[in-house]
């Protein structure tokens, strides 16, 4: 069991394996190249070309939704109208089911 009077240098040790003062300046630069072909080190005018990116979208989307909510809105509206002119149309009478009275009157103006 590591002594705990040593400091947090074991547990690093005991982890990893070696000590990372083991791997020097050659470790380091390494560690450097590696982060830079994995994406996780960019320079900075590469992080704040996403950031005004990023925003860019954030904005273009947030446009979006207001549009369709209007546009929701508008569907609903219409879709109300619609329902209402098909009640207005399916009681109307249809060619051929005119009651007696409304044949009276066509005759009656023709007679004129």
């Amino acid at each position: 069991m590591p002594d705990p009077t040593q400091g947090g240098e074991t547990v690093v040790t005991d982890i990893l394996g070696f000590t990372p003062t083991d791997l020097g300046l050659t470790g380091l630069m390494g560690l450097v190249v590696l982060l830079i072909l994995t994406g996780r080190l960019v320079p900075r005018s590469t992080l704040l070309d996403m950031r005004e990116e990023r925003d860019t979208w954030r904005a273009a989307h947030i446009e979006s939704e207001a549009a369709r909510q209007a546009e929701r809105e508008q569907v609903t509206e219409l879709l109300e109208l619609s329902r209402t002119a098909g009640h207005v149309l399916t009681s109307l009478p249809k060619s051929g089911e005119v009651g007696a009275d409304a044949d009276a009157d066509l005759a009656d103006a023709s007679d004129r």
